[in-house]
């Protein structure tokens, strides 16, 4: 986790970046967890779609659209299904579905974008630029 806290604070400016690396992590993997169990469909696509965008603009957007040069295709894609899936719910064979709880549809996606927008703005908001003395020395 060292090298993924140094990378956050040194090469995309988030300081202190062992503790963002963890947020983001915490972000990913939980709301990719919601996702795939099909359990609180909507915040699941709300944090998979606010670490999507911190992804985009703080490291793929310079690198132009394409995936397979490091560009932000991929991330693009998956918030935008991740918001797909809070416009039409997770399905049957989820565990929203299984306990009857079905919160889908435009006012659960719309609150999905909002939510993961807001949640990506506030932190990119954290970021601090990175200085070009060390910028240059690496």
């Amino acid at each position: 986790m060292n090298s993924t806290g140094q990378f956050f604070e040194e090469t995309l400016g988030f300081r202190p970046g062992r503790r963002h690396a963890l947020l983001a992590g915490f972000a990913e993997a939980g709301g990719g967890f919601l996702l795939a169990l099909g359990l609180l469909t909507p915040l699941g696509a709300a944090a998979a779609i606010s670490v999507m965008l911190v992804a985009v603009f703080s490291f793929h957007i310079q690198k132009g659209f394409f995936a397979h040069n490091g560009g932000y295709e991929y991330n693009l894609i998956l918030a935008v299904a991740a918001l797909a899936l809070a416009f039409t719910g997770s399905g049957t064979l989820s565990i929203d579905a299984l306990l009857n709880y079905d919160e889908s549809g435009l006012p659960w996606g719309l609150t999905a974008l909002l939510a993961g927008v807001l949640g990506g703005v506030i932190s990119l908001a954290q970021r601090k630029p990175i200085s070009t003395e060390s910028a240059a020395t690496k």
